[in-house]
């Protein structure tokens, strides 16, 4: 079998990126820092179906893009080269964007802290019985965790912070990590951004639910009502606003001068004569309380028909027979 030269590879890569760009129109940017071989390949398999993981270098993908953009006039694939930055590849579905990304979250593995790699996530020891024996309390010296010995082994008294996010780890954290068999870093591919028939945002709004999105909808209508008010021009949701304020302008105005109109004539007679407006209120009450009492009255008349009918004489007769 004859091997493909360097320049066949690339035309093949090319016109698989290519097909891929015409098939799909949604695509995962993922970070791959740390990812072996096998879990890469457990992936694929995990998607396979509705879902392509490719994996290139960030020239070769960026070439294949821009040619593609010119042989099709499908410039908004354009907006998909300043995201291949670093270790990344790209995941082609037809499927769920958030399942997809669930999918891939899935297959994280555990690594062990190596020498020299910088640290994701903070490092934290617990306190607890180690299982060393007393011989190897210099590597919890050097690195200043307080122990004690109990039962013929060390234990860790309080929880110490061996490595920060960021840092990078030292051999002492290294050797002490692995002598305690811990693994604290998790790898896997990591969803960066979001690439939608032309559209990119962040793997964020994935996450977004139903309820997520109705706040959003009525915060944007809330600065929209609130930016029409405020330069007077009427919009849908700023009408109702801007017809009360106008009546109450109006009445303002009403009450204020001798002007008026038949909905200010009561609020009117109520300043005049502010009792009027107690007597309103009052009569309302008794409206309410008027009709509990005529309910009650009805309970009442009705006891009352029950009572006579038990006293009726049976046709002149009692009950004995007796006339």
């Amino acid at each position: 079998m004859v091997k493909a030269t360097k320049a066949e590879k690339k035309i093949a890569y090319d016109a698989k990126l290519c097909q891929l760009i015409d098939e799909f129109t949604q695509i995962l940017v993922v970070a791959a820092d740390n990812v072996g071989s096998t879990q890469l390949q457990n992936i694929r398999k995990g998607l396979r179906g509705d879902s392509v993981v490719l994996m290139g270098k960030n020239t070769m993908m960026k070439r294949s893009v821009k040619i593609h953009a010119e042989n099709t006039g499908n410039t908004g694939i354009l907006n998909l080269m300043p995201l291949l930055q670093g270790n990344v590849g790209l995941i082609f579905t037809k499927g769920d964007l958030k399942e997809v990304s669930e999918e891939v979250a899935k297959y994280k593995v555990g690594a062990p802290a190596r020498v020299g790699l910088v640290a994701p996530i903070d490092v934290v020891v617990q306190p607890g019985n180690t299982g060393l024996d007393p011989s190897q309390t210099s590597f919890f010296q050097v690195l200043n965790i307080p122990t004690k010995i109990n039962k013929g082994t060390v234990e860790i008294i309080t929880p110490v912070e061996l490595i920060k996010q960021g840092d990078k780890v030292g051999s002492s954290e290294a050797a002490l990590l692995a002598k305690l068999g811990i693994r604290p870093f998790s790898y896997g591919l990591v969803v960066q951004s979001v690439y939608d028939n032309g559209s990119v945002f962040s793997p964020e709004v994935l996450d977004l639910t139903e309820d997520d999105l109705v706040q959003k909808f009525a915060a944007g209508i809330s600065m929209v009502t609130s930016l029409a008010l405020a330069i007077s021009y009427p919009t849908l949701a700023a009408a109702p606003h801007m017809f009360i304020n106008a009546y109450k302008n109006a009445l303002a105005i009403s009450v204020a001068t001798e002007y008026t109109f038949p909905q200010a004539e009561k609020v009117k007679e109520f300043l005049k004569d502010p009792s009027k407006f107690a007597v309103a209120v009052a009569a309302v009450s008794a409206d309410a309380g008027g009709g509990a009492s005529a309910g009650a009255a009805k309970v009442e008349e009705k006891k009352e028909v029950v009572e006579e009918s038990d006293e009726e004489d049976y046709g002149g007769f009692d009950m004995f027979g007796d006339e």
